[in-house]
Parts: C-alpha cells; structure tokens; sequence
C-alpha cells in the first residue's frame, strides 16, 4: 500500500519561510515522478513544483525563484522549501507521487495547511 505523509506546514508571516516534507513508503521512491501541488479555498488544485526521477524540476510561474523542490532517494522523502511567502501562497499543500512503473497510477498524501497571514 502507497502512502504519502505531508509535514511542516503552518501559520507563517509574510515574507517567512517554510519547509515541507513528505514520506513515501510502499513503493520504489526514485522510480517516481514526485509533485507538490496546493489548494486554495474555493480554487482547483494547481501544481507548485515537480520533480522527476533524475531530479529536473519545474515550477508554477507564481513561485520561482521563491520555492525549491528537492529529494532525498535514501530517505524516500521530497521536500518543499517555501521562502518569500505571500498570503497568496496560503492553501493546502498535497504531496504527489507518480511511478514510472507499472500501475501507472497517482497517489497523493492528505495535505498540509499553510497560512500566510499577519
């Protein structure tokens, strides 16, 4: 069984920075796509940051050169440094994991909220 356990999210100040973590256990860790995504009240979840098996990244237009996606394939664990946070950035962070193997299915954690506010 695939689970996905998000952490470090929180109540930050403008301008703050966060660290989001996410676990993955029950499957083969550096054969997968891994994906932060958010989710605002009332918004679609949209993609903040993804990286692939050799680790290149990409990134929503609204948080380069703010946030940095990473991995660490010894640890089964993706993170999500968050630095420059807008209030704009507050939702609810949802990990991803997509293997590259078969079943090619999608997994997500149960997400993480953070809120930006003064």
């Amino acid at each position: 069984q695939v689970q996905l356990v998000e952490s470090g999210g929180g109540l930050v100040q403008p301008g703050g920075s966060l660290r989001l973590s996410c676990v993955v256990s029950g499957t083969i860790f550096r054969r997968n796509i891994m994906g932060w995504y958010r989710q605002a009240s009332g918004k679609e979840r949209e993609l903040v940051a993804g990286i692939t098996m050799d680790r290149s990244v990409n990134y929503a237009d609204s948080v380069k050169g703010r946030f940095t996606i990473s991995r660490d394939n010894a640890k089964n664990t993706v993170f999500l440094q968050m630095n420059s946070l807008k209030p704009e950035d507050t939702a609810v962070y949802y990990c991803n994991a997509r293997p590259t193997y078969p079943p090619l299915n999608n997994y997500w954690g149960r997400g993480t909220q953070v809120t930006v506010s003064s």
